[in-house]
């Protein structure tokens, strides 16, 4: 792999106390020298006024060393913390252009970190969902995966198809007498054990999503009942129009929340009746169809008793209970807050059931879920082949070829872009 010299910076952009410029390569202890002004201990911190190559201070700077392989890539890695400022970064991303350094590409110090077997790709993955997460059950998620535990459960499960695979070859080729007592049933047994592990794993690929894409909570009703009244409320903001004018809500106001820790889509959508009063109300009316189909929790408001039987993904709310009406269903108020902790407390019931298994024995993301529906089809198929020993054994290895893919042991170009391509400059 070339390891030419690559910087990035590591921290967020915009005005700062401190920013964090990453740089990996190779041979990197003159270039730390020359920023500190002696030969650095690797892992120190040193205090430097950081110079240009004209003799000019570019900054006040702490400098970290990381020698090869003790770092984060297994390369080189040089740390440079200087103050947060724009002018400041941009002078020292010049020079060290200047000095034969590049601009990283996104994700290339993460690939450099596969390369070197710091990482694996679930690894990559785990982190990649940690630099997005934005609540605390996301962080949780993505720790998990950036920690190892899904790499291991991969492993144990490709080492496992790779040794059934490898025995059902080895009837073909071996006298009976030469080989374990029942060894035919033990593969089966052992093929069906890991086609059970797996399917139960993608079972619980949508609570997964629900936690790191977030769930979509859809408010939905006629017009005039108190949608986005209920949507303030629940918001703790005015972001959406209150109106008694039929029709004022025409397209999805959204907002983002956070329940216990989940990351919550809600969403305010046009009234739902029969005679629109014009062509963009008719459109808005549609996106509210369209929403509430993708929804995985709709709110229903009425305004009044309703014998309507809500799916299981609903919660029928009959609000304006400060007028006295109240019906089947949960009575609130949106306009006093009547019934809205109430209300929060079903949602939560609603989300506990949709991310229930999101912590089985590996967390789903829609590259890792493709790999795996691959794995159990092949495994499924080993099982339906009878005493094909031969094609028991092409199914199961191309099933550990799949989770080979998962982790990045084996891997096409296009997977290994896609997984890196996720992350952000300086990882």
């Amino acid at each position: 792999m070339n390891n030419d010299t690559i910087f990035a910076l590591s921290s967020g952009r915009g005005k700062s106390g401190v920013a964090v410029i990453r740089i990996s390569g190779d041979n990197l202890g003159d270039m730390a020298a020359k920023f500190i002004g002696r030969t650095p201990m690797p892992r120190r911190a040193y205090f430097a006024n950081l110079a240009d190559n004209a003799g000019d201070l570019i900054d006040q700077c702490l400098i970290i060393y990381f020698a090869a392989p003790h770092s984060f890539t297994g390369t080189d890695v040089i740390e440079i913390q200087s103050h947060g400022a724009d002018a400041v970064i941009q002078k020292i991303f010049s020079y060290l252009m200047e000095n034969g350094a590049r601009m990283a590409m996104p994700g290339e110090f993460s690939r450099r970190a596969f390369y070197a077997g710091k990482m694996d790709l679930t690894d990559v993955d785990g982190l990649a969902a940690l630099l997005d997460a934005r609540t605390d059950m996301q962080r949780k998620w993505a720790l998990r995966s950036l920690a190892g535990g899904d790499g291991k459960k991969y492993q144990s499960w490709r080492h496992d198809m790779i040794d059934i695979s490898a025995y059902a070859a080895a009837i073909l080729d071996y006298d009976a007498d030469d080989l374990p007592k029942n060894i035919g049933e033990t593969l089966r047994t052992r093929t069906e054990k890991l086609h059970t592990e797996i399917t139960r794993a993608l079972s619980h690929y949508n609570a997964a999503r629900a936690v790191r894409g977030g769930i979509n909570i859809v408010l939905a009703g006629r017009p005039n009942v108190g949608k986005s009244s209920l949507f303030n409320a629940l918001v703790g903001a005015n972001r959406a129009i209150v109106s008694d004018i039929p029709g004022t809500t025409r397209d999805i106001i959204s907002a983002d929340i956070d329940i216990d820790g989940y990351l919550v889509h809600l969403m305010d959508t046009a009234g739902l009746r029969d005679a629109a009063g014009d062509e963009i109300e008719k459109i808005g009316i549609q996106k509210t169809r369209d929403e509430m189909n993708d929804a995985d929790i709709v709110l229903r408001v009425f305004d009044g008793p309703t014998d309507i039987k809500p799916a299981d993904n609903e919660i029928v709310i009959i609000n304006k209970s400060d007028l006295n009406t109240s019906g089947t269903g949960l009575n609130i108020s949106a306009k006093n807050g009547t019934g809205i902790n109430e209300l929060i407390n079903t949602i939560r019931e609603k989300i506990k059931n949709i991310t229930d298994g999101a912590d089985a024995d590996v967390v789903l993301n829609a590259r890792t879920k493709t790999l795996l529906e691959e794995a159990a089809d092949n495994l499924g198929a080993a099982l339906n082949c009878g005493d094909n020993w031969d094609i028991f054994a092409e199914h199961t290895r191309r099933a550990a070829d799949s989770i080979g893919k998962i982790l990045g042991t084996i891997s096409a170009a296009d997977v290994m872009d896609a997984t890196f391509g996720q992350l952000c400059l300086g990882k």
